[in-house]
């Protein structure tokens, strides 16, 4: 099967081995311990990538390439002039995040929340490239990453709390039908929702206003990404997700106060009673709320229409969707938690095992 190298893929507002305050505070384990650096204690290849807090899901999966392969960044001909930004942009040339990189390495890729999107369009242009960017490119200056033919290197791909089909949290602030103002929330909770948002607002620049990641995880725009990624038949998929609420009145959820960070007590809130549809008629019913205070439970399970089971140890199959079963925890528990400290490592220390059996 070749070396096995674990990466990792943060979500939105997280960061990596190429940041300074990984040292200090690791995204993944928190203060439990750096996940990583306990994997590659047990013998194992496992690093965390760096890739932009807030950026597109495209852009993204360019960084990781660059650092998984030692080279520099290329966003594509084609996507940095329609989105208005630079080609180019950080060069990992001689500062790999993987020791090796070719045909006898396989990539076990795991993404929390937003890296989840990352991973998996990093794994379709692998696999496949892009159209776009080849017929746009000079073939001297065409990344290979556009060129695809890779895909054998993804050995598996595994998503924490990943908006996989978006997240209500966008759509809820766009619906001109939802009064998110008669909804109750203590004030105690509106405060930690104001602390959370003053620290994670996007700093736009001047790319088009699509090219972030909060324009990827609106619902419609998820499903026109999952309509991009197709589903790799050689690849094993794992997928995780997570519920912090309990029943609600008349087919609502609410915030578990004994599992849910307040920092996600507001917004969790919020999409325990949202409902509507989509401009592209996607219908979010009572499915739809429960939540791990920022992403839907039901959004994390696998891509809408994608082949998918619920995960059995004892035979996981690739090309399908093995769907892990629901957490009772909140999006922040992989990073070790917030204002409520948590410890992710038994969790991590079994889907270890898990992916060890994985041939």
């Amino acid at each position: 099967m070749g070396n096995v190298t674990y990466v990792f893929c943060h979500g939105l507002n997280g960061w990596g081995q190429y940041d300074e305050q990984y040292a200090e505070k690791p995204y993944w384990g928190g203060s439990s311990g750096d996940v990583a650096a306990r994997w590659r204690g047990q013998g194992l290849d496992a690093y965390a990538a760096s890739v932009h807090p807030q950026g597109s899901a495209w852009d993204r999966a360019c960084e990781l390439y660059a650092q998984v392969a030692g080279t520099l960044t290329d966003y594509g001909a084609a996507h940095s002039e329609k989105y208005h930004h630079a080609r180019y942009g950080r060069d990992f040339t001689g500062r790999q995040l993987i020791p090796s990189w070719d045909d006898d390495t396989r990539l076990v890729l795991i993404g929390h929340s937003f890296g989840g999107a990352t991973i998996r369009l990093f794994g379709e242009l692998l696999a496949h490239g892009s159209t776009e960017e080849r017929e746009a490119t000079a073939p001297e200056t065409l990344s290979p990453l556009f060129v695809g033919g890779l895909g054998q290197r993804i050995h598996a791909i595994v998503t924490l709390a990943a908006p996989t089909n978006g997240t209500t949290a966008y759509d809820l602030t766009q619906d001109p039908s939802f009064d998110a103002k008669r909804i109750r929330v203590p004030l105690v909770s509106r405060f930690w929702d104001w602390i959370l948002k003053r620290h994670t607002k996007i700093r736009t620049d001047d790319r088009d206003p699509s090219d972030w990641a909060s324009f990827d995880m609106v619902l419609d725009n998820a499903q026109a990404l999952n309509e991009r990624i197709a589903t790799l038949p050689h690849v094993y998929y794992l997928s995780v997700a997570c519920d912090a609420t309990k029943p609600g009145k008349v087919g609502t959820r609410v915030p578990d106060r004994k599992v849910l960070d307040p920092l996600f007590v507001k917004t969790s809130t919020l999409m325990g009673c949202y409902s509507g549809t989509t401009a592209a008629g996607c219908v979010v019913d009572d499915t739809w709320h429960a939540n791990d205070g920022l992403v839907n439970t039901i959004s994390a399970h696998a891509p809408l229409g994608a082949p998918q089971k619920p995960f059995d140890r004892n035979s996981i199959e690739r090309g399908v969707w093995n769907v892990m079963p629901d957490l009772q925890v909140d999006h922040g528990y992989f990073q070790g938690g917030f204002i409520k400290k948590r410890d992710p490592r038994p969790f991590f220390q079994d889907l270890l095992e898990i992916l060890l059996t994985l041939e």
